[in-house]
């Protein structure tokens, strides 16, 4: 599960301890070479699934973590990328592994200090050789729950976050996105088939949901992160009431389960 260059056990307690900013802070030097890192397999099945509804000019991460999204949204976006997240650690690992290929630190241009707030997220000129070397890419530090976009992007998505959101306000942070795109505007994200009742899967995820609630029942600040509260039925619910029209497609490249459904679907919500 864990490598050598990840986290101890004394470092993920001290994590696990913490809030969910300051957690994140702290694990984002080893995050990479954790199991938590969406897996190249997922980020490649979703890229190619995505490919086939562009061409996009403008893609925003939400909660972007070290990255990971955002370079998929490099290789589907030909303007503009943009990376948000909470984590001042996380973000500082995103720049890391995507240096800037013109002058300015990542984040650090004229883009950076307006994020789409004032003007739409393709309007700003393209360096020189822009073509060549890929969309531009900023990184934003904001909380996803109050995103500083004006409808300004062609394509959002997310990878492995949304336990870190409570059911309550999930409505909420699908409407900050819906509010971020364009009209026409695709949010998508993969969400997994639930593991069979029963099965080890079924009792890991179970017993960490659990171990989770006694802890924020007893220690403060709260960490939430839970596995089994993203619900398919009360997401499409929450996405509709936003006002995105939504569909489901296979992720085929993923694998099927033994009763032949995918193992993993992408959600696509277009705002409308």
């Amino acid at each position: 599960m864990f490598t050598e260059q990840g986290p101890t056990v004394r470092e993920l307690a001290v994590q696990a301890l913490s809030s969910i900013e300051r957690g994140y802070d702290l694990l984002a030097p080893k995050f990479d070479h954790t199991p938590y890192r969406t897996p190249d397999r997922v980020l490649d099945a979703v890229t190619d699934e995505v490919r086939r509804l562009g061409p996009f000019d403008t893609g925003l991460d939400v909660c972007c973590g070290t990255g990971a999204g955002v370079g998929v949204l490099r290789r589907l976006c030909r303007e503009r990328v943009v990376g948000v997240d909470f984590s001042a650690g996380m973000l500082a690992e995103a720049r890391a592994a995507f240096p800037p290929e013109g002058g300015a630190p990542a984040g650090q241009g004229p883009a950076a200090e307006a994020p789409g707030a004032e003007a739409p997220a393709g309007e700003r000129p393209a360096a020189e050789g822009q073509a060549a070397e890929g969309p531009a890419v900023d990184w934003v530090r904001a909380d996803a729950r109050s995103l500083p976009f004006a409808p300004a992007f062609d394509l959002a998505l997310s990878f492995g976050a949304f336990g870190h959101f409570l059911p309550a306000e999930r409505f909420g942070l699908f409407a900050e996105v819906h509010g971020s795109l364009r009209p026409g505007g695709q949010f998508v994200f993969p969400i997994g088939a639930p593991p069979p009742v029963g099965s080890r899967a079924y009792w890991t995820l179970l017993g960490f949901d659990a171990a989770m609630r006694v802890r924020n029942a007893l220690w403060r600040p709260q960490f939430v992160m839970y596995y089994r509260t993203f619900r398919l039925g009360d997401v499409l619910e929450d996405l509709t009431r936003a006002g995105f029209a939504v569909r489901l497609t296979p992720l085929t490249e993923l694998g099927r389960r033994p009763d032949g459904s995918p193992r993993a679907r992408l959600v696509v919500a277009t705002r409308e």
